[in-house]
């Protein structure tokens, strides 16, 4: 059996933190790119596309990180839970704030997710548009995501990746 090559070298701390997850990814390919998209996500980047973030850590074209996100074999229910129980290691019962965040947004079409008539709370009336839910926990001046939902019109929660 061939041994696999090691994961590209990139910024020190985003790869101490993404080895935590490396587990989670069977193929090397897929954790680099996993490190790719911390990268990106933490740039000065105005937007934070696929193809602007292969641009900045050095990607020939933006398909590799599109087939990360759409086909791999990766469970973002996995990645989602080891975050959570890392967050609790480091917590170590100690309290937190937890901050609930409602933000909607106004839509034209139909065509984005979760797109449908409801009220829209930063705009203080009925909209075409997308509600989503978020809490954050707040743990010595740093902050954290612990979950995201989508509302539709329904009241329906949608769980969003």
């Amino acid at each position: 059996m061939v041994e696999p090559r090691p994961p590209k070298q990139t910024v020190k701390f985003v790869d101490e933190y993404c080895l935590w997850y490396k587990k989670l990814f069977s193929d090397v390919r897929n954790f680099e790119a996993f490190k790719y998209l911390h990268i990106g996500c933490i740039s000065e980047l105005k937007r934070k596309s696929l193809p602007e973030i292969a641009k900045i850590v050095g990607l020939d074209n933006y398909q590799g990180l599109h087939h990360f996100l759409t086909t791999t074999s990766w469970q973002v229910e996995e990645l989602r839970t080891m975050r959570l129980e890392l967050i609790l290691q480091v917590l170590k019962g100690r309290p937190i704030i937890l901050i609930i965040d409602e933000t909607g947004d106004k839509k034209k079409g139909n065509t984005t997710d979760y797109v449908k008539r409801q009220y829209i709370g930063n705009l203080g009336k009925v909209e075409n548009g997308v509600v989503a839910v978020t809490a954050y926990g707040v743990f010595c001046g740093m902050t954290f995501p612990l979950l995201e939902r989508s509302i539709q019109a329904s009241g329906e929660i949608k769980a969003r990746r």
